[in-house]
């Protein structure tokens, strides 16, 4: 190498030198502007390559999405004796709490002594806005019922906003808590963009926004603490709750807010909180169930589901040892209602669904989320193991009522409308040569066996568990569910029973005992 060509590389080390000593120095002076872009960096540790990432400020994502939050205040024309039943468990006191200062709200009348006569009972909660023509998404629980449902538009940064419109009811539905409801403003309203919640994963942010306790304009963080949680909130909402579980904190008055990402996207419906002195448990509905019910929403003001008429329910390890499966996935058949879809197509008991039209069926909450989506009238291909072997079955959806039996998609439902072995808090199935495996029924054992039992209902007070074997019940032998369903049918609320049980061995540790359990129908 020359001397010449020494010179040129040994200006070039120096100019960059001085360019990177410039560039550390401006921007450990703060000479350089800061970024809002997420940037990341991954880091080496025992375990892996962990990604840590650094984020925008929240003040960003305030300012974008607090404009779209309303609050929602609706009137509900009830009668005296309807409030005075409702006492203090009002059920927007669950989400929105009592008014602990003022026992009533602005505007609310004290209960009347005569039963024919009417008062006002105003509730509220929180809403976002989807689209620039004034559509709206909440909670049903906020507006149900409501003669009258006014919104109070937030004001933006700019001071602008900040008027109370009335709304119109344009869709609801009960089974998902979440409604659609639009206002008229006269100019295109600012809204929020609808995320992808099957994206979002234990961990990341989430950012609760809403109105709590009437306090407008409020944002909490915190993160993703698990998907797909099934709380309880109702019978209604039991068949389909699929919540978002998030520790930001969601007060009363959030329901029907949006749970936001950090990108400023909606990835929920903020819904529930849990009672009890319980901390950092909020619960949201995901916003993919509401981007699927949106279209039927607004063109017929509620939902139409498919439905095949069938019992299902998660494939556990004991299910998968008993009935001889690969892996502990899918739907188990537990029962199928005569004459709807799924019986007329030729699925039975026992069976274990594990693929609808090419789409694999990890848990029931899969089947039923891909079925309940589907136009009424649909074909479906459902794949299940029968035996050992692998069947395909050809099934048409129905559409799904809510009358006795027909709301067994998942468990049994419980309403005082309902069949009382329905309120009964308990599920039976006939006795297959598997289950006789799993709960070590004896050969000699007959009935009906009990699949699964509510905690707080008449049969667990009666201390009934799964694996249980009913033979009587009222004095009359049970050898099959038809036989369970008619005479149980046949009692009425508040009515006491008993019932002949054979103790699973599982349940007690030992030997099987018989003995006859009380119950008394709610």
């Amino acid at each position: 190498m020359n001397a010449s060509m020494k010179r040129i590389l040994s200006t070039i080390a120096i100019v960059i030198a001085s360019v990177s000593f410039g560039v550390l120095v401006s921007a450990d002076l703060g000479l350089m502007k800061a970024s809002n872009a997420q940037t990341a960096t991954n880091m080496q540790t025992s375990t892996g390559t962990v990604t840590s990432v650094s984020i925008p400020s929240f003040a960003d994502v305030a300012n974008r999405v607090m404009p779209a939050v309303v609050s929602i205040r609706s009137t509900e024309i009830v009668k005296g004796a309807d409030a005075r039943r409702r006492g203090t468990v009002d059920p927007f006191d669950f989400f929105f709490g009592p008014d602990q200062q003022n026992p009533r709200r602005p505007g609310q009348q004290r209960p009347n002594s005569d039963d024919d006569d009417e008062q006002r009972q105003l509730s509220g909660g929180s809403g976002f806005i989807i689209s620039p023509d004034g559509y709206i998404l909440t909670n049903n629980h906020v507006i149900e019922g409501a003669t009258k449902v006014e919104v109070h538009l937030g004001a933006d940064e700019n001071g602008n906003g900040g008027r109370t419109l009335q709304a119109k009811i344009v869709g609801r539905d009960a089974a998902t808590d979440i409604a659609l409801i639009k206002v008229e403003a006269g100019q295109p309203l600012p809204n929020i963009s609808l995320g992808d919640s099957d994206r979002i994963r234990r961990g990341d942010w989430a950012i609760a926004v809403g109105n709590p306790f009437e306090l407008e304009n409020t944002l909490t963080v915190g993160v993703i603490s698990a998907k797909g949680r099934s709380i309880g909130v109702s019978a209604e909402t039991q068949s389909f709750e699929n919540f978002i579980q998030t520790d930001a904190a969601i007060n009363f008055g959030n329901s029907g807010g949006p749970l936001i990402n950090i990108a400023g996207e909606v990835i929920g419906i903020n819904t529930a909180i849990r009672g009890g002195g319980a901390q950092g448990l909020g619960f949201a509905s995901p916003i993919n169930t509401a981007k699927r019910l949106l279209p039927q929403l607004k063109a017929k003001g509620k939902v139409t589901r498919g439905y095949l008429g069938m019992q299902i329910t998660d494939v556990t390890e004991e299910y998968r040892e008993a009935f001889g499966l690969q892996e502990a996935r899918g739907a188990l058949v537990q029962n199928v209602t005569p004459g709807k879809p799924a019986a007329l197509a030729g699925i039975e008991s026992g069976d274990v669904v594990i693929d609808v039209d090419g789409n694999a069926i990890r848990t029931n909450r899969d089947l039923i989320d891909y079925i309940s989506y589907l136009p009424v009238g649909t074909n479906v291909k459902i794949t299940v193991i029968r035996n050992g072997q692998r069947k395909v079955i050809n099934a048409k959806t129905a559409e799904r009522e809510c009358e006795g039996d027909d709301c067994e998609e998942t468990n049994d439902e419980t309403s005082a409308a309902e069949p009382a072995r329905n309120r009964l808090g308990m599920t039976v199935q006939e006795i297959t040569p598997q289950l006789r495996r799993l709960y070590a029924i004896g050969d000699n054992v007959t009935g009906v066996v009990v699949t699964s039992v509510k905690v707080s209902s008449a049969a667990g007070e009666a201390n009934l568990s799964e694996g249980d074997v009913i033979s009587q019940v009222q004095g009359e032998k049970i050898t099959s569910v038809a036989d369970f369903r008619r005479v149980t049918d046949a009692l009425k609320s508040g009515q006491r029973i008993r019932m002949y049980v054979t103790t699973s061995p599982r349940a007690g540790g030992g030997n099987a005992f018989s003995s006859f359990r009380l119950l008394q129908v709610p």
